[in-house]
């Protein structure tokens, strides 16, 4: 049951990651194409937003391959099998809670150090790259904005570098918006920043206040654009950054390091830690609702729905739980109530399939309680 349960995890997980994966690369593919930028940089960008793909699929993924297999086992009548050679449903949990572990551990890895880890890189990188004006700018045949009030456009880049028939509307002050227009322009790399170099050109000066046009002809003329981003260092104090290990010893310091509440940092840690366990409670309700209920020729569809109910129940009350924690970092606990209602309810099923008499007579005795009390 171990080997068919880690094969269909793999095979679920490809599968989801794949479609969320997808869904994210075209997303930024045209806005990183869009933006000038090479292949390769699409490829990094891809590869640091994997982990946390990874992270949201797994326990689905779990959740899936346990049904799968159940049913699969049930259909086949291995599970009957298994049951009337003395496999108790308590017995037949034992490689589920593997199962769980295994993957449990595979999420511990994510949300602890590799999540983290490609979200720090990813913010990094992405503020590198929008610092690069240079390849915003070299898009030919195209009306560029690379910052507010600032319009630039190429006719044609040659194989050499050169850039033909610029032109370039600066409007950042309003009482004295200037354009440049040239034949031939050059960017040229500096040690404080990047240079538009414009040869034989023109440079247009509206005055607002006296409807009057200056023009002004030159033969070269060189424009920082490195004025057009924003120098400011990107900021790396981030709860979502933050260590797991930091988060725990010093919450309080960690709350003010990243200027956010202490309710905050104490739903970031709890939820990578709670991330983890709801894995062994997806891989548990999925397999314990197929156990419950007689045998049909039509399949076990309708413990499959009830198992999904089951698990959305729990996510609904995952999200319930978030608002007061936020709001208070002292009642960090409810963030584990979803996993012990999972426990609870996957023990409870567990039970069920194992005394399912004691549980019909129960339910028959109770039955014949409410007929015998007068309405």
């Amino acid at each position: 049951m171990l080997s068919q349960f880690m094969v269909l995890f793999g095979f679920f997980a490809l599968v989801l990651v794949s479609i969320f994966w997808i869904n994210k690369a075209v997303r930024m593919f045209d806005r990183l194409i869009g933006d000038g930028q090479p292949a390769w940089i699409f490829l990094e960008f891809t590869a640091l937003t994997l982990p946390g793909v990874i992270g949201v699929v797994l326990p689905i993924a779990a959740f899936a391959a346990a049904v799968y297999v159940i049913n699969r086992l049930s259909s086949e009548s291995e599970l009957t099998v298994m049951q009337a050679t003395g496999y108790s449903p308590l017995r037949l949990a034992r490689p589920v809670v593997t199962f769980g572990v295994i993957v449990a551990v595979m999420m511990s890895l994510l949300a602890h150090y590799l999540i983290p880890a490609s979200l720090s890189q990813l913010n990094q990188r992405q503020d590198e790259v929008s610092r690069n004006i240079t390849a915003k700018l070299l898009s030919e045949g195209e009306f560029l904005h690379p910052a507010p009030g600032i319009t630039f456009y190429i006719r044609e880049i040659s194989p050499e570098g050169e850039l033909r028939d610029v032109f370039l509307s600066d409007r950042r002050a309003p009482e004295a918006p200037v354009t440049y227009t040239s034949s031939r322009a050059y960017l040229v790399q500096e040690r404080d920043g990047t240079r538009l170099v414009m040869v034989a050109g023109l440079a247009q000066n509206i005055r607002p206040d006296s409807d009057r046009l200056f023009t002004t002809y030159f033969d070269d003329f060189s424009y920082d654009i490195s004025s057009l981003i924003d120098r400011d260092a990107v900021s790396l104090d981030k709860v979502a950054y933050a260590s797991t290990f930091e988060m725990l010893r010093n919450p309080s310091a960690v709350a003010e390091r990243t200027t956010t509440s202490l309710g905050l940092v104490m739903s970031q840690v709890h939820g990578r830690i709670t991330s983890a366990l709801l894995c062994v409670v997806a891989a548990l309700i999925g397999f314990s609702t197929l156990l419950v209920g007689a045998y049909s020729r039509f399949g076990v569809w309708r413990q499959i729905l009830l198992a999904f109910g089951l698990l959305i129940g729990i996510k609904i009350v995952e999200s319930m739980v978030v608002a007061p924690v936020l709001e208070n970092g002292a009642l960090w606990p409810l963030l584990y109530l979803p996993i012990l209602l999972g426990l609870a309810l996957a023990t409870g099923l567990l039970t069920l399939a194992t005394y399912p008499l004691f549980w019909r007579r129960m339910t028959r005795r109770a039955r014949r309680v409410e007929a015998e009390i007068p309405t």
